[in-house]
């Protein structure tokens, strides 16, 4: 086959074999320091610049010495007996540490007959602007998940439900029960009457405290993206989504607490693929072929009158027996009207907290005549 243009070497191998020779004296012009050894880590050749910053004033007297004898540290015989480079190192020496690269060298059998070495940077502040920037992206990495591992905690405890009424007793022994047991839980009651607060206080009361806590409100999501919230989905699943997947809660939330609040609100092909998950411990992600494991206790909640909605068909009745194993009813405030006292203090604590100065609130006694007087 022709060249086509003027001075080209007239094989493959030339031009290889040139490129081999520029690459090393190239490096050996511009590192601070080159050596080779042979199979045996004996010295074959060392630079000038090189045996004299090891106390050698003439090259010639390392030749044939043990590498370590010649560079204290070195690690050209793991090379050599491994084939491996190890491309970036700190060597360590007398003065200060040197940046180093070392690479094997083998024969057309591919057996490893000796190793090159370069002593790449005879400071470490040639590379701080790549040391900083990745210490910098390290700790905001571990920031992130430490910030995201703590909002996935429980924010509240069984002390958060505040009352001494009957009711209330009730409803907290039922939610410590409920934290003892693996069970799934059904939460029912009223907007407002501490449902979400009772499955933080369980989930920071079970075994699985120290795992996530993730919360899906059904309610605020459109049914099209509920499933992807669930369960995911891979790169390219459906016409807009991530380039690099999405994870689903369901797998957020691997060794811990699914809270799943306004239940009531799901669609019913959702629902069907719940069950699935909640008898198998395992789904797919949306568009891929991955088997996922579902370790995740579920605790739901619901404003809505659930044995109503299956009787109209709106609720599976296989999924509300499935979730109906432990069911705690959070009374209205209306029902522990004894309660309101302590809520009321409880709220001017906080107020209290969240002004700076540390205010102090008091209530009035018509103003607490008042609020007892509710419902």
């Amino acid at each position: 086959m022709m060249n086509d243009w003027a001075g080209l070497p007239a094989t493959y191998g030339d031009v290889l074999r040139r490129a081999m020779d520029s690459l090393f004296h190239t490096f050996e012009n511009f590192s601070e320091g080159t050596f080779i050894v042979d199979a045996e880590a004996r010295v074959v050749w060392i630079n000038k610049r090189y045996a004299a910053r090891f106390g050698f004033a003439d090259p010639e007297q390392a030749i044939g010495r043990d590498c370590e004898a010649v560079i204290p540290n070195s690690l050209m015989r793991e090379v050599v007996k491994t084939g491996k480079p190890i491309l970036l190192d700190i060597l360590e020496t007398d003065r200060e540490p040197l940046v180093v690269t070392r690479l094997p060298l083998k024969d057309d059998a591919g057996e490893t007959v000796g190793a090159v070495g370069f002593a790449l940077f005879d400071e470490l502040k040639a590379l701080t602007p790549l040391f900083s920037h990745y210490s910098r992206v390290q700790e905001e990495l571990i920031a992130t998940r430490q910030s995201l591992a703590q909002a996935r905690r429980a924010k509240y405890t069984f002390g958060s439900f505040v009352g001494t009424s009957t009711a209330s007793l009730e409803v907290k022994r039922q939610a410590r029960r409920a934290a003892q047991l693996e069970s799934p839980v059904l939460l029912l009651g009223e907007t407002g009457t501490g449902k979400e607060l009772l499955a933080h206080a369980i989930h920071g009361g079970s075994a699985r405290a120290n795992q996530p806590l993730v919360t899906v409100n059904v309610a605020a999501i459109p049914d099209t993206l509920l499933e992807v919230e669930f369960f995911g989905a891979a790169p390219g699943a459906y016409t807009g989504a991530d380039r690099k997947g999405r994870v689903g809660k369901f797998e957020l939330a691997n060794g811990g607490t699914l809270f799943l609040d306004e239940i009531g609100d799901m669609p019913l092909p959702l629902q069907g693929k719940l069950l699935r998950v909640l008898q198998d411990k395992e789904f797919e992600p949306l568009g891929s072929n991955r088997i996922v494991r579902a370790d995740v206790r579920i605790i739901a909640a619901t404003s809505a009158d659930l044995p109503a909605l299956v009787a109209a068909g709106r609720f599976r009745a296989d999924l509300f027996y499935r979730m109906n194993v432990l069911m705690i009813h959070a009374p209205p405030l209306r029902e522990r009207a004894s309660d309101i006292e302590a809520l009321a203090y409880a709220m001017l604590e906080d107020l209290s907290r969240q002004v700076r100065g540390g205010s102090h609130y008091e209530l009035q006694d018509d103003a607490l005549r008042l609020l007892c007087s509710y419902g």
